[in-house]
Order: structure tokens, then sequence, then C-alpha cells
């Protein structure tokens, strides 16, 4: 069974940074878009970023120029690289890859903000 597991979250003040990571594990053949999307408290859902196994990258506006999203191939493994953080920016962030033809999301890091 393929899963997705995040990790880098945590708390951080206004104006640093923070590196998020999430590794696919389990049977592999192919992962190809990887994204991160992120949800506030209270509210639904969001995109934040994706890269495609060609490494074509998408970004919401409320991070471009702040965040990068980037992936190791070799190690199954998606980035997303957070600077100047906002606490809009605080959130629960998820995993979601195209892994073996099926979308997988991972379970979840907290980021917390504080101004």
């Amino acid at each position: 069974q393929v899963q997705l597991v995040e990790s880098g979250g945590g708390l951080v003040q206004a104006g640093g940074s923070l590196r998020l990571s999430c590794v696919a594990s389990g049977t592999i053949f192919s992962i190809n878009t990887m994204g991160w999307y992120r949800q506030p408290p209270g509210k639904q859902r969001e995109l934040v970023a994706t890269i495609t196994s060609g490494d074509i990258t998408n970004y919401a506006d409320s991070v471009k120029g702040r965040f990068t999203i980037s992936r190791d191939n070799a190690k199954n493994t998606v980035y997303l690289q957070m600077s100047s953080l906002k606490p809009e920016d605080s959130a629960v962030y998820y995993c979601n890859g195209a892994v073996n033809g099926r979308w997988v999301w991972g379970q979840g890091t907290q980021v917390a903000v504080s101004s």
C-alpha cells in the first residue's frame, strides 16, 4: 500500500522559515504530479503548489515568491520550502501525489505562524 508521510511542520514566528518534506513509500512504479495543499482552521482545503514529473511548478498567488516546491525523484520525496511566513499561512499542510496512477493524500502536518 502506498503512503505519503509529511514532516517538518511546527511553530514559527512571522518572517521565519520552515521546510516541509513528504516521502512516498510502498510499492511504487511511478510518481507524476505532486503537490502541497493546506487547510486553515474553519476553511476549505486549498492548493499551495504543485510540481510535475518534468519539474514544472505552479503556485497559489498567495505564496508566490515566498514558497518553493521541489522534488527528489530518487528519494520519492517532495519538499516545500516556506520563507517569509505570515500568520495567515497557519494551516494543516497536506501532501498529494499521483502515485501508480492514483491520487494519494498524506495525513497532514501542522504549521503555526505566530505574529
